[in-house]
């Protein structure tokens, strides 16, 4: 472990430190597992992001409730040390996870903001990527500008999305009020439920890693566990028992996989530019 990041955990501690493990599911920076040498497990974050926005967003869904999420343990000097939460590693996202997921998303997705509009307190991260946040009334708005233009511009701005592209999801955001067709109650969302972000223990979630938060419609939720892979037909027949899905999520869907897809097309590259032009294709664009 880099000799600076061990002495901002050995401080932070007051303790030196026993043992490192390093740890799967860091697609941005670095995370392990730390044995501290008065015996207590911690996990630290390293990387290229600041740590206090992603302190602030496992802050502000604690104590939302829903899904369980790390304690916040210390964040500064490029490091983020957070509760370890023991889980069964590998173990398969089963029914029966999937159920459970469904209720907590659902319990998260009752919180709503005190400004009854879309956004959140400040700007958030989905992997090293900011997500401006600014507080929105209109969801088509606030979904169009602030996710599906940004990010085709700045995948623009980064090579990977060419410019008729671009101007295809320009022509679907002009249209996001019609497509959309609905008005949803801005609620807290999770933002990046994927197999990787996904702790269990016997037999149902432990906790939730990573989030990229922000008040929106619960759909892009949904959405983004289907496209994942982590949750299917027991997911979502749960999550219709305990909150319901309004009509027309289906036709919904496809709009709200573009934002993860463009995500993807600035992190992975062109592996997912085909995908961008069948689902703009397959939705008219």
């Amino acid at each position: 472990m880099d000799e600076r990041i061990l002495a901002v955990v050995e401080r932070w501690a007051g303790c030196t430190i026993d043992d490192a493990t390093l740890l799967d599911g860091g697609e941005v920076g670095t995370v392990r597992r730390l044995d501290l040498a008065d015996g207590r497990r911690v996990v630290v974050k390293t990387g290229p992001t600041d740590p206090d926005v992603e302190a602030g967003m496992l802050r502000h869904l604690r104590e939302a409730g829903g899904p369980r999420m790390p304690a916040v343990r210390h964040a500064g000097d490029g490091v983020l040390v957070l509760e370890h939460v023991p889980n069964d590693g590998d173990a398969a996202v089963t029914p029966a996870v999937e159920r459970d997921l469904a209720e907590r998303l659902a319990a998260l997705h009752a919180t709503t903001p005190d400004a009854d509009a879309f956004g959140f307190p400040f700007d958030t991260l989905t992997g090293p990527y900011t997500q401006p946040n600014p507080w929105t009334d209109s969801w088509p708005t606030f979904f169009g500008e602030h996710r599906l233009a940004h990010a085709a511009t700045r995948a623009h701005e980064e090579g990977v999305l060419p410019a008729t592209d671009r101007g295809r999801i320009e022509s679907l955001v002009a249209d996001l009020p019609a497509l959309l067709g609905h008005e949803p109650t801005p609620s807290l969302i999770h933002g990046d439920v994927w197999r990787g972000n996904v702790l269990i223990a016997d037999g149902a979630l432990a906790t939730l890693l990573d989030p990229a938060c922000y008040y929106a419609d619960p759909e892009v939720e949904l959405a983004y566990v289907e496209w994942t892979g982590t949750g299917g037909d027991a997911f979502l027949d749960r999550y219709r028992e305990v909150a319901g899905i309004a009509d027309g999520y289906r036709d919904r869907e496809p709009t709200y996989r573009l934002y993860p897809l463009l995500t993807h097309l600035r992190y992975f590259g062109d592996e997912y530019l085909d995908d961008v032009r069948a689902t703009l294709s397959a939705l008219g664009y």
